[in-house]
């Protein structure tokens, strides 16, 4: 770990300020919050109960429990990986995961998580299928995209290279037993980026450096989330 890269580790809530603030320059909208919770009530009140919200998977999203949270209080929910409840996950098949993918990218609002954030204001994420990413980038006019401190980097080469040897194999861990896959993806058993080609998680790269209409808000949270 570089001299850089253990200063943002070690200074989580300074660096989400500094964070903020480039975005903020970059025509994004955030906030940061030192605990889950927090941030669960910030989202609750700044989603209205009337309209349709669609998901990208994200596990911070889960561990704050902000679907179950909107499930309760009887929001209109649009994911491939849950049914009736939120806290139930299925695994969707391909017919399933396009349909209800893109119903979610055309919803009233749409959450995500990130992948990684640089300290300079820049949105890094990774997509196997591309659902997730088009949702943050067009359709929905509003988007809340989540993330812990410990998603902050100092530039973007920092950010593919900690999302390829870091959350990439991660994640595909997490997909094969969160969903009971019987053959999982290659980066899963090793916790190793192994360069599969062709790759079968890291096909689609979006930065969001600046946007036009400010329609995305960026939760930061001081905790470690997601992967």
């Amino acid at each position: 770990m570089s001299p850089e890269q253990a200063w943002v580790k070690e200074n989580a809530e300074e660096s989400a300020l500094k964070c903020l603030k480039a975005l903020k320059k970059h025509n994004f909208r955030g906030h940061y919050f030192s605990s889950g919770d927090k941030a669960l009530n910030h989202i609750l009140w700044s989603i209205p109960p009337w309209v349709s919200v669609g998901f990208g998977d994200s596990e911070t999203v889960e561990q704050i429990g902000l679907p179950g949270a909107l499930h309760d209080r009887g929001q209109k929910l649009i994911s491939s990986f849950w049914e009736d409840d939120p806290r139930t996950h299925v695994l969707p098949t391909p017919g399933k995961a396009f349909r209800v993918g893109k119903e979610a990218i055309q919803a009233d609002y749409f959450i995500s998580g990130i992948n990684a954030i640089t300290l300079d204001g820049k949105i890094v994420n990774i997509d196997a299928g591309g659902n997730r990413v088009a949702g943050t980038i067009y359709g929905p006019g509003k988007v809340i995209m989540v993330a812990g401190t410990n998603k902050i980097v100092n530039n973007v080469e920092e950010a593919i290279e900690r999302i390829k040897k870091v959350a990439a194999p991660l994640n595909a861990h997490r997909f094969q037993t969160k969903h009971g896959m019987e053959h999982g993806l290659p980066c899963g058993p090793t916790g190793e980026c192994v360069g599969c080609d062709p790759c079968m998680i890291c096909n689609i790269t979006v930065i969001l450096e600046h946007q036009i209409f400010p329609r995305i808000e960026v939760i930061l949270i001081g905790e470690k989330l997601g992967l």
